[in-house]
């Protein structure tokens, strides 16, 4: 081989591997560029996600919404702004029993369950009207939803009727529906349907059932506890008669027993 043929051989050497170099050169460029691309994606994508989970985060929950909902549905058989005035019994009753309750409340079912009838007794005999009030603090303190899902479930009963209400607040608060104060068991609708299938006017209502499981009376349940909390009453059970604050005699503790219910009942009536 002349050495004139050698030099040849070995420039074109020194030519394809330069090509070669820039070949590879041009494809470490675009897999650099695809790695950065694909970074700024997956970048993207997790700041996307982020976003996403901060803005569900900041917003307000279902029962926050309904209380600040302007278009409130108000059962049947209520008065006043947004329904929330709800009295119950003859019309020709002179007197006015205020009842407060939070539907969780421990203390009220047992109020309930001891005076219930006995109230129930002084609505019949138009001794004295009912005007409820009722509350939803105790989901405050875990974070649950029972007292704010009865009450709207009551609501539906009361737009059945008055007495399907009253009957069914008696129902909530009985020995056997009635769970202990950490047990949120009224947050089920499919529960608070159970209780309701105890009442009569209730039972199989279909009309019920719907108002209960779409959260018809949501909104109004939020307003009637607003109207809880606007009262000045700090805890449940809370009884007034024409305004005056009914008492255990020589306490400030609700009457818990027929004996000083009646005995507080007619201490107000005397004046």
């Amino acid at each position: 081989m002349s050495a004139r043929n050698n030099q040849a051989n070995k420039a074109a050497a020194r030519e394809r591997l330069r090509e070669e170099r820039e070949r590879q050169a041009k494809k470490d460029k675009v897999r650099r560029q695809l790695v950065v691309l694909g970074s700024a994606v997956v970048v993207l994508a997790i700041a996307g996600g982020v976003g996403f989970a901060v803005v569900q985060a900041n917003k307000p929950s279902h029962w926050e919404a309904m209380k600040d909902e302007k278009s409130v549905v108000a059962p049947k058989n209520t008065e006043g702004t947004d329904g929330t005035t709800v009295v119950i019994g003859k019309a020709d009753a002179k007197n006015t029993l205020e009842l407060y309750e939070d539907s969780r409340c421990p203390v009220c079912a047992s109020f309930e369950q001891t005076v219930g009838e006995t109230v129930q007794n002084g609505v019949d005999s138009g001794t004295f009207k009912i005007k409820y009030v009722g509350a939803t603090f105790i989901d405050n303190s875990d974070n649950g939803t029972g007292s704010k899902n009865a009450l709207s479930a009551l609501g539906a009963a009361l737009n059945v009727s008055p007495e399907a209400f009253l009957q069914y607040k008696t129902a909530l608060y009985s020995a056997k529906f009635h769970p202990e104060e950490t047990n949120d068991k009224f947050a089920k609708d499919s529960y608070l349907i159970q209780v309701a299938d105890s009442v009569s006017a209730l039972k199989g209502n279909k009309a019920f059932q719907k108002d209960v499981t779409d959260g018809t009376y949501d909104a109004w349940a939020m307003k009637m506890s607003a109207t809880f909390d606007k009262s000045g009453v700090s805890g449940t059970p809370t009884l007034k008669l024409d305004g005056k604050k009914l008492t255990a005699e020589g306490t400030e503790n609700p009457p818990m027993t027929v004996a000083e219910f009646n005995a507080a009942v007619t201490k107000a009536l005397k004046g």
